[in-house]
């Protein structure tokens, strides 16, 4: 799948208006998902016409022009990046760019449910790290946010990932009256197990069919309940992400927080995010992007393609405007986060 084309006649890095240099690329390799959870999607999507995505070649040949502008830390997302047939060929594709240096960390996000089938393939291709989503540990609330997820069959993915010799970060998205009395088990569970675990403010992204001020719960309640309980140190620890980190005392883990809403991390934004459709989003908060399709298959060249990317990164604006209360219940951005990528 390695380009022929020279990719990295290019080297100039990607500063956006506010001078931040855009080192973190996140993509969506696919939309489509085997679990229909009640804050990313709705019950019955729509999803992408397989036609308009983008070949698992031309997600190589895209991932590894921002590589040559600078970009050192790449993960895949969906959707559900695992469910995309041949996903392993670009993984092992992509693989190249950590072996020759130009890239730090190749990872993914991904609910789960595939890692009994991928964990030691993704770990042969020099995958270290991976972030899995789990907002519960109780069969039936699990089936009922993921709609009609399998929580034994997530548990038996991070079972074999920690087999493969992968560090695993446990994500939960925060849900007021849904799982918020079970954070602290979720904190002691994860942490017994030496991962990791990040709490996440749900995000106005898309039409779910639920309120979204009735699954919205400030992180900032969440740990003034856990300072109550635990003792929380902060630590400078980073991941490349928008977490801010603490140190557990009482586990000895790292406790991450995600909060988009009650203190925005815009200030220091180094991502942006590609569609399976190759599509570019500046901001995941906001409406404005560039398509990257057309400059990509106008030319086996990249010098359109690299046009095109200085263009969009000239626009990255200098943070998103998320609200969710009474009168902003609407999704903020129409797309879903499905599409955009976790």
């Amino acid at each position: 799948m390695a380009q022929t084309v020279s990719e990295f006649d290019v080297r100039r890095p990607l500063i956006d208006p506010f001078a931040r240099a855009i080192t973190y690329l996140r993509v969506s390799v696919t939309d489509r998902c085997d679990f229909r959870c009640v804050y990313c999607m709705s019950e019955n999507m729509n999803f992408l016409p397989k036609a308009d995505l983008l070949t698992l070649e031309e997600l190589d040949r895209l991932c590894s022009a921002f590589v040559a502008r600078g970009v050192r830390k790449l993960r895949l997302t969906g959707g559900e990046p695992l469910v995309r047939r041949g996903i392993m060929t670009l993984v092992g594709s992509l693989s190249r760019h950590l072996e020759s240096g130009d890239l730090d960390e190749l990872t993914l996000t991904t609910n789960g449910s595939q890692l009994p089938k991928y964990a030691r393939e993704l770990a042969d291709h020099g995958v270290r790290r991976i972030n899995v989503s789990l907002d519960t540990l109780e069969p039936d609330k699990f089936r009922a946010i993921t709609r009609w997820g399998d929580l034994d069959k997530v548990i038996a993915g991070i079972d074999a990932a920690q087999a493969a010799g992968l560090r695993v970060k446990i994500n939960a998205v925060a849900l007021k009256g849904v799982n918020e009395d079970e954070i602290p088990s979720l904190i002691e569970w994860a942490h017994g197990r030496g991962m990791e675990l990040t709490l996440i403010e749900v995000m106005p992204l898309g039409d779910v069919g639920e309120g979204r001020l009735d699954q919205y719960l400030p992180l900032s309640i969440v740990r003034a309940r856990l300072s109550d309980r635990y003792t929380l140190e902060d630590i400078a620890y980073r991941t490349g992400g928008p977490a801010r980190y603490v140190r557990v005392a009482e586990t000895g883990g790292t406790l991450g927080f995600i909060t988009p809403l009650t203190h925005n991390f815009c200030e220091s934004c180094n991502r942006v995010r590609i569609t399976c459709t190759g599509t570019l989003y500046m901001c995941l908060g906001q409406e404005d992007a560039a398509d990257l399709r057309t400059p990509l298959r106008a030319s086996e060249a990249n010098g359109l393609l690299d046009a095109a990317i200085d263009e969009a990164i000239a626009r990255k604006p200098k943070g998103h405007d998320f609200i969710i209360d009474r009168r902003h219940q609407r999704p903020a951005v129409s797309r879903h986060m499905s599409v955009t990528g976790g």
